[in-house]
């Protein structure tokens, strides 16, 4: 009890002093959220330049909403792009199981929604070798396992479309996991062109 109410006399005596910590956490903070949103920014310009497959508001949005993306290194934004990938797969895998539990559903749409159940299940252990590629620096493999899962998208996509009046239940999700796998392909060639110019 003695002790709070000295530490309350000796801050009474000296208030500027308190507020000095947060100013500085608050402006460390502030000046390296905004470094970060820079690089951000200038990554996805970078890949939007590069591929037209990548939109810059779909790459500055989904890297800015991941966790601690405002504070990663650009091989951290590999990481956070790639488990986007990860995430988006496992998301879709799950709502095409919902859709084939549907009681009335179209013959030819319920062979399709296997088809890409299918697809995105194969497509979880080649994401999971993605990640364990990158970590170890194999650009090359985390190259194909990202492209076999871009091209997972794709097919489940192209299923639809080969009978005339069928609208996929699965386009947003599908063109998600292939710009997120676009993003991740583009991040994953700065980084190795970083490095040649670097090393």
């Amino acid at each position: 009890q003695e002790n709070t109410c000295h530490n309350q006399t000796t801050t009474k005596m000296k208030p500027l002093s308190s507020l000095f910590l947060p100013l500085s956490l608050f402006l460390s903070l502030f000046f390296h959220g905004s470094k970060g949103q820079n690089l951000i920014q200038n990554t996805c310009k970078s890949c939007s330049k590069d591929d037209p497959n990548i939109k810059y508001e779909f790459c500055t949005s989904s890297l800015q909403a991941a966790p601690a993306s405002q504070c990663a290194t650009l091989r951290g934004l590999g990481m956070i792009s790639i488990r986007l990938i990860r995430y988006n797969i496992t998301d879709t895998r799950c709502h095409v199981k919902i859709l084939l539990k549907e009681k009335i559903l179209d013959p030819y749409v319920k062979s399709c929604l296997s088809d890409c159940l299918e697809l995105y299940s194969d497509a979880i252990p080649s994401i999971k070798l993605a990640m364990k590629s990158y970590n170890s620096k194999k650009y090359y493999d985390a190259n194909i396992q990202i492209s076999s899962v871009m091209d997972a998208a794709t097919t489940c996509e192209d299923g639809f479309k080969d009978k005339d009046g069928v609208v996929s239940p699965l386009t947003k999700l599908n063109e998600n996991t292939f710009q997120l796998s676009a993003m991740a392909l583009s991040l994953m060639n700065l980084i190795k062109n970083n490095n040649s110019t670097n090393g």
